[in-house]
């Protein structure tokens, strides 16, 4: 099993903002078929190394991993949505 984690800083976090940027990415549940569990959160610290928002996908192994990032809605919804309303972002991707 693989364990996918992306937090995300926002260019303009706003409560509107961070609703839409979690509501899309939790759009992928049932849409992506390698997910096996997804979980959005979002920060309540709002320290200054915080990041804003954070997904965890839970996926089978190395080859759904290339799968959900090559998938069409991933990459056409998701992507497209987080790269134009994020600043920055880190990801880490780990065995579980």
């Amino acid at each position: 099993m693989i364990r996918h984690i992306v937090c995300f800083k926002l260019k303009n976090p706003t409560p509107e903002a961070l609703n839409e940027a979690k509501a899309v990415l939790l759009s992928m549940e049932g849409k992506v078929e390698e997910i096996l569990g997804i979980e959005v959160g979002v920060d309540f610290l709002h320290s200054e190394r915080s990041y804003d928002l954070i997904l965890q996908v839970t996926l089978k192994d190395r080859a759904a991993l290339d799968s959900y990032q090559s998938h069409p809605y991933h990459v056409s919804v998701v992507k497209k949505h987080m790269h134009a309303v994020r600043e920055t972002s880190v990801a880490v991707d780990y065995d579980i």
